[in-house]
């Protein structure tokens, strides 16, 4: 009987942690999602800044270096 009981702890210990370990699956995946939308945020504000940084570089008179400046 005693085998029983233990063998029932050990089960209750058991669904116990798995339901742990779903809510910190859940939570990392939110973190996962808001993650992925702040890089996809970033790299849409890296590639506007280089279209912006292109465009500056267009309207430069040609021929003009830094080492000519003298």
């Amino acid at each position: 009987m005693a085998t029983l009981d233990s063998l029932a702890e050990r089960i209750d210990r058991l669904l116990l942690r798995h339901e742990e370990l779903k809510r910190t699956n859940a939570l990392l995946e939110q973190q996962v999602a808001a993650l992925t939308a702040e890089r996809d945020g970033l790299k849409s504000r890296l590639a506007a800044a280089r279209a912006r940084i292109d465009a500056l570089l267009d309207r430069l008179p040609a021929g003009s270096d830094a080492g000519n400046a003298t």
